[in-house]
């Protein structure tokens, strides 16, 4: 569906596909109680994904936007941080003038929904791309929602009233501070800092109602209650369908694309590049401030 008014134009996703586009919206210029930050919303519980295009922004600007349309996060580990504005995650191999690099390089190159494993998972994240690869401009989605209404009866019977437990443990990225500890050091500490988190297999929407398969290869490490060896069995079958090529969603960046998704229905994989190729981005976590699905405290 198109639709324009005031200057904007705005498409929506065809039917059973995810992702808008909003045309026209300089995401500086609107004020606190502006009722595009309302009208973004909706579009990103309507259609999971949103991409406003053509926006300018510097790290600053970008924390003042999403002040406006949610709470941002700061994340856990300081080693992501921009250095003025720890709000945003800086994904990064660029060596900056002063001979540095900010942040850390190769992020979510797997299917995985943000922060997963603590025990109240991100509402939106956004993402604004600085130096583009060359290689590969693309991030891909997938939509757990209609992943589980076409999950297999035999599937559908392990997760309908599972608990899924997450763990975020082997995608710490090592820093600086490790050298000279041992491996299990790292893992106690790691434990310590996000211990594994149980959430239901299958989750509702709080908004739309919708309900949701929440697992990830990434993050999702077993369903309780199921032995080791069909534990192994029943997470490989599910994955297997969950990401199979006609249930994938590909972003393809364009300069300027600033995209925000509702982390709830969809999990998400960052594209490989080439070595030697550049690549920057900033992202910023957005909480909502709803629960992250019903009957969740």
């Amino acid at each position: 569906m198109i639709t324009k008014s005031k200057g904007l134009e705005i498409n929506e996703a065809k039917q059973g596909k995810i992702g808008a586009e909003i045309i026209g919206l300089d995401v500086n210029s609107l004020s606190e109680n502006a009722p595009e930050l309302a009208l973004i919303r909706q579009l990103i519980y309507k259609n999971k994904l949103v991409v406003l295009r053509g926006q300018e922004l510097n790290a600053e600007r970008y924390v003042a936007f999403t002040r406006k349309l949610g709470r941002p996060q700061v994340y856990f580990q300081p080693q992501y941080h921009h250095p003025d504005h720890p709000e945003v995650f800086v994904s990064s191999n660029v060596i900056e003038a002063d001979g540095k690099k900010l942040g850390v390089s190769g992020t979510g190159r797997y299917w995985h929904t943000d922060c997963a494993f603590e025990k109240h998972p991100l509402s939106f994240t956004s993402i604004y791309p600085l130096v583009f690869p060359k290689s590969a401009r693309e991030t891909s989605y997938i939509d757990m929602a209609a992943v589980y209404s076409k999950l297999p009866d035999e599937l559908r019977s392990y997760v309908e009233t599972a608990t899924a437990v997450h763990e975020g443990k082997m995608r710490y990225k090592v820093q600086a501070s490790d050298i000279d500890k041992s491996l299990s050091e790292l893992l106690d500490r790691i434990h310590n800092e996000v211990p594994p988190v149980n959430h239901p297999a299958v989750i509702q929407h709080p908004v739309t109602g919708e309900k949701i398969l929440y697992i990830s290869s990434g993050f999702t490490t077993k369903l309780a209650g199921l032995s080791y060896e069909e534990n192994e069995r029943v997470m490989q079958a599910l994955f297997d369908f969950a990401e199979k090529p006609e249930h994938i969603h590909t972003h393809y960046w364009e300069e300027g694309d600033l995209i925000i998704w509702d982390n709830r229905p969809l999990v998400h994989k960052a594209s490989s590049i080439q070595p030697g190729e550049k690549s920057k981005s900033y992202r910023i976590g957005i909480y909502d401030d709803l629960p992250f699905y019903v009957g969740i405290n």
